[in-house]
């Protein structure tokens, strides 16, 4: 299969097409398979197994059998197991890195960047591995003391989207992994191939047969297979990455069972500017947050607020920067900008520009789909003179557009940043110290960039409040508590206080 790959490979062990359970490289059941298409292209380049709702049980009773043992191993090998998964993802990043530009779309740099980021997680989680701890105290109750031991859960699903196929895996597998947990793992059905180079490589690197599997499957049978996971009595938590309706979704399923869940859903993400902000500062975090995979990242900037004193001034930086994007396939050298994944989000883009336009929003740059390329391609679009009116404000744009209000005070633009369902992340940009810290405890969400933009890293708590979900993935402790349980015990003692 390597050699018909549209891109050079220099591991081709590491380019899997079957799915794999139980530490076995399988197709689906039914032996049905579904196309991988290169959205740079609109062209099918692979395919992978299309499992259906029957297939899961096999994988999850693989995944428990593998639990019996996986939890008793020591912390320290399963650290050790994990300092070579990451070794191994490092040897073969480039590799990797071109799967995911030809799933994705997104540019090769950018591609690899992921891979840079997502390793943070498997190098912190090995560490954590050691770190997990009980308590012991003297309660109140003469001659007894109280422990808690900490325990893995059980099996985990980790339901995953295709903006981030690497990082999202390895920020999900490396908690569960070090926890002592296993896990099985449905990708999105864009970005199946580069998640089963994960599976290859963690067997490499020694860990045993049903510890993490990847169960592949089309957009159609996404929702079918994703509730049979969901409901399995043997699956005890959940992780979820994608929309807050799906979220929604996966929360009444995982009700009945009562399991642990963890949901990162929609960000529709507020990016404040005040007058007294370093707008060079602003601009350049902007620029990176925006237009990263085109504009599809949960923690991108949605909706940008500009006090009017600089409004004019900074609304002219972005546009002067944003119109040097080189828009192009993602394996294009000098490529700065690659296409939307899917084309659901053409359509979605385009309505948003039109629902401004009528609104009376000045297209100031871009505005449609890029003609002529093939592939599904978005201008890199700034709309001027916004209004909360505008579809763009209530919903979150998962594309390159990006839209410019105007504010007087910050009462205002507080009250306009918090009136959103969601409250996955915010940014703010002064140099006033007061209103930093007014800002961030004002703000309604779970990550505040603070003269900053992306701040997303292996040590810092990551996750969202509101209809933005809960739980928190990395950072020290709460990450890996998502994959644990509290057991209390309680010791009466003989002759001592």
């Amino acid at each position: 299969m390597a050699s018909k790959l549209p891109f050079e490979i220099k591991n081709p062990a590491i380019f899997k097409d079957k799915s794999y359970v139980g530490g076995n490289w399988v197709e689906a059941k039914s032996g049905k398979r579904f196309d991988v298409v290169d959205p740079g292209s609109g062209k099918v380049w692979a395919s992978a197994p299309d499992n259906t709702a029957e297939d899961v049980d096999v994988a999850v009773k693989a995944a428990y059998t593998a639990f019996q043992d996986y939890k008793k191993v020591n912390p320290r090998t399963r650290a050790q197991w994990l300092l070579k998964w990451d070794a191994l993802i490092r040897e073969n990043r480039d590799d990797i890195a071109n799967i995911v530009t030809y799933e994705t779309g997104k540019p090769l740099a950018e591609a690899q960047g992921e891979l840079d980021y997502a390793l943070g997680f498997t190098w912190w989680f090995a560490g954590e591995a050691e770190r997990v701890t009980g308590t012991i105290q003297t309660p109140s109750a003469p001659g007894r003391r109280v422990f808690t031991v900490k325990q893995p859960v059980g099996v985990a699903a980790a339901l995953v989207p295709w903006n981030f196929p690497i990082a999202m895996i390895l920020r999900k597998a490396s908690a569960a992994l070090a926890a002592g947990c296993t896990m099985i793992v449905k990708p999105s059905p864009e970005t199946p191939l580069s998640v089963l180079t994960l599976a290859h490589l963690a067997e490499q690197a020694g860990f045993p047969k049903g510890t993490f599997s990847v169960l592949t499957t089309s957009l159609e049978n996404t929702p079918p297979l994703s509730e049979a996971l969901c409901k399995h009595p043997l699956i005890k938590k959940v992780t979820f990455t994608g929309s807050t309706r799906v979220g929604k979704l996966v929360a009444k399923l995982c009700s009945d069972g009562l399991k642990k869940v963890t949901l990162e859903l929609g960000g529709n993400c507020p990016f404040l500017i005040f007058d007294d902000a370093n707008l060079e500062q602003a601009v350049t975090h902007l620029m990176l947050l925006k237009w990263r995979h085109a504009g599809q990242a949960c923690i991108t900037a949605n909706r940008v607020y500009v006090q009017s004193g600089v409004y004019d001034k900074f609304a002219e930086l972005l546009k002067e920067r944003t119109s040097k994007l080189v828009v192009g396939h993602g394996a294009e050298k000098g490529t700065t900008m690659g296409p939307v994944t899917t084309p659901r989000s053409l359509d979605k883009a385009q309505n948003q520009v039109d629902n401004a336009r009528k609104h009376g929003g000045n297209i100031v740059l871009g505005g449609g789909k890029v003609e002529g390329k093939g592939g599904y391609f978005f201008e890199p679009t700034i709309i001027l003179g916004a209004k909360k009116e505008m579809l763009i404000t209530e919903e979150e744009t998962f594309a390159p557009v990006l839209a410019l209000y105007s504010f007087e005070t910050e009462d205002e633009v507080v009250e306009a940043a918090n009136n959103t369902s969601m409250g996955l992340a915010s940014y703010f940009f002064t140099k006033n110290i007061d209103r930093t810290w007014r800002l961030l405890e004002n703000l309604e969400a779970g990550m505040i960039g603070m003269n900053t933009g992306n701040a997303s890293a292996a040590e810092s708590p990551f996750g969202g409040i509101k209809e933005s979900g809960y739980g928190k993935e990395s950072g020290k402790d709460v990450a890996i508590n998502e994959y644990l349980i509290t057991k209390t015990g309680t010791l009466t003692l003989e002759g001592h206080y």
